[in-house]
């Protein structure tokens, strides 16, 4: 896409060239207001008209664009920490289960006794 902005800009910039040197030799007179004059060849004026037409919407799209950039920033920062949830806000443990009643009561001997090794082969 850079290129192809890179390629627009330069016919504007070579169509401006090619208008001021088959204009330069034409000298007009623009009234601003009355009693002043500003005399001027004609390359200066469509220079001057471009620049006053395009400075205020290029610096609102830049500012438009500066706004966006920020907002997604804090968009993406907001649902990155949503996904990732902090170590206070994450649920407690289950308890572990409580033993049965059936467990409790059944005793184990104080000394088990180890069966003999099977020595048959």
């Amino acid at each position: 896409m850079q290129i192809v902005r890179t390629i627009l800009w330069i016919a504007l910039l070579v169509a401006i060239l090619a208008f001021s040197f088959g204009n330069w030799d034409k000298q007009i007179d623009v009234r601003i207001w009355p009693g002043i004059v500003w005399d001027t060849r004609v390359p200066a004026l469509v220079i001057v008209s471009f620049l006053i037409g395009i400075v205020p919407m290029w610096l609102y799209h830049r500012g438009v664009r500066w706004r966006h950039t920020r907002r997604i920033t804090a968009l993406e920062q907001a649902t990155s920490q949503m996904a990732a949830p902090r170590a206070d806000d994450r649920p407690a443990p289950a308890p572990a289960p409580a033993p049965t009643p059936a467990a409790s009561t059944v005793a184990e001997p104080a000394n088990p006794v180890d069966p003999e090794p099977d020595t048959r082969s």
